[in-house]
């Protein structure tokens, strides 16, 4: 689809006056009539219209700047993805605005509407886990600004890119290495069932469960809220008072599962002895910790890469107004099995 921004000349051609008395209009000057302050108003608010601040882009309608919008940064997998962003922008002329959510709706609604009011050429977004509404976006759809999603995608937008990784693969293969080593019973301490990552790793969990034979029991499954260290000590403390004879663990993240490795020492278990532990996102940490602890891998910075590169094109068909198509893209994930999951019978 072609894409461009509304500028001050496209309010002055519709209303049919000059650029100069709707940027007057607009600033309030008492020059102007208070019809055709109303008359200029309404039509901005209609055509989600916004001043540009980066004044040196708005001759050639650009800015040479994308935005971007994550959960966190103090996060391995995410640094790794603006890692791959920045080497793909900065290679093409561009800057980077980057905002961090805290993995919150309402920080998320006030970022976005930043980033449209700065004018960025495009947008690269990664929602919150409290994130299950896009209405914040539509300023720059209606506005034909590229938006493309990765990692955690909205599930009901179709009009848009999005860049992924193998969630659902990467959870059931995981969980059918902890089966093949000897485990019968597996908790699965999973993410907010909103976020369209959490809702794949926990389907692939349960498609494992299934596919080998195992009772599949909900009061195994623990929905973490904010995805954290203490939430895995938490719940591992919980599923082992409840279910003494869990031999399992897969977690959402590896901070989860970290967590879980510190209070399954505390309580004297043994791993992968008498509990079994695999993580997602293969944090480096995970492969220094006592023991080392199993995780499925995501090419972080190939998503990063590949984001951006969709982006761009988006960002140059816009800017020459020429078709493009969506594009969506699944990457591979890989199990990196480490002692926290080797078979129980071998395990000392």
């Amino acid at each position: 689809m072609s894409r461009k921004q509304v500028t001050l000349a496209d309010l002055a051609q519709e209303l049919g006056i000059s650029t100069a008395t709707v940027s007057r209009a607009l600033k309030d000057y008492p020059d102007i009539s208070p019809a055709t302050k109303k008359r200029v108003l309404e039509l901005a608010n209609k055509l989600n219209y916004r001043p540009n601040s980066i004044a040196a882009g708005l001759r050639k309608r650009e800015s040479k700047i994308i935005g971007v919008i994550i959960p966190s940064i103090v996060n391995h997998f995410f640094s790794s993805v603006i890692k791959g962003i920045m080497q793909v922008a900065y290679e093409a002329g561009y800057k980077v605005m980057l905002c961090q959510t805290d993995e919150s709706f309402e920080k998320e609604v006030a970022d976005t509407r930043a980033m449209f009011d700065s004018r960025v050429d495009g947008l690269l977004v990664s929602l919150a886990h409290e994130t299950d509404s896009f209405d914040h976006f539509k300023p720059f759809f209606e506005s034909n600004v590229p938006v493309v999603f990765f990692d955690k995608v909205p599930p009901t937008l179709d009009d848009v890119s999005r860049v992924v990784v193998d969630d659902y693969k990467g959870a059931f293969l995981a969980v059918e290495h902890m089966i093949q080593q000897g485990c019968k019973k597996i908790a699965h301490f999973r993410g907010p069932q909103s976020a369209y990552t959490s809702r794949n790793r926990n389907q692939g969990y349960i498609d494992a469960i299934k596919k080998h034979g195992l009772p599949l029991d909900d009061s195994l499954l623990y929905d973490c809220a904010h995805i954290t260290i203490e939430e895995g000590q938490s719940f591992a403390k919980e599923v082992l008072a409840q279910h003494p004879d869990c031999d399992g663990i897969f977690t959402i993240t590896d901070a989860v599962g970290l967590g879980a490795m510190i209070a399954l020492k505390e309580m004297g278990y043994r791993i992968p002895k008498d509990v079994a532990l695999v993580g997602f996102s293969d944090w480096e940490i995970s492969k220094v910790v006592d023991p080392p602890l199993s995780s499925v891998s995501q090419p972080s910075l190939q998503m990063g890469r590949q984001a951006a590169s969709i982006l761009l094109e988006e960002i140059i068909a816009t800017r020459d107004e020429v078709d493009y198509a969506n594009k969506n893209v699944m990457l591979d994930t890989k199990l990196q099995i480490r002692a926290s999951s080797l078979s129980k019978e071998l395990a000392v």
